[in-house]
């Protein structure tokens, strides 16, 4: 799943000149629920501005909509909120 959504990001115009700087991660919230959530990281310039450009905005994965929600900066390994 989550080659098929790399694959959407880099085909969306709003991610026109946006690098990753890591493999984007798919977790899924609940098992029994239709609704994942996707971990990217972008390279940006010191004042985030690619980044805050981002933020808010949504896109389409095949038939569901996606939202793009800002982060605190993690260092290290992508983890949910849970852990």
């Amino acid at each position: 799943m989550s080659d098929m959504v790399e694959d959407i990001i880099k085909k969306n115009y709003i991610f026109d000149n946006i690098v990753l700087a890591s493999r984007l991660q798919v977790i899924k919230v609940f098992p029994k629920l239709n609704m994942a959530i996707i971990w990217i990281d972008i390279w940006d310039v010191q004042s985030s501005n690619k980044a805050k450009e981002l933020i808010n905005r949504c896109f389409n994965v095949k038939s569901y909509i996606a939202t793009i929600r800002g982060t605190k900066m993690n260092p290290g390994i992508p983890q949910c909120k849970k852990c």
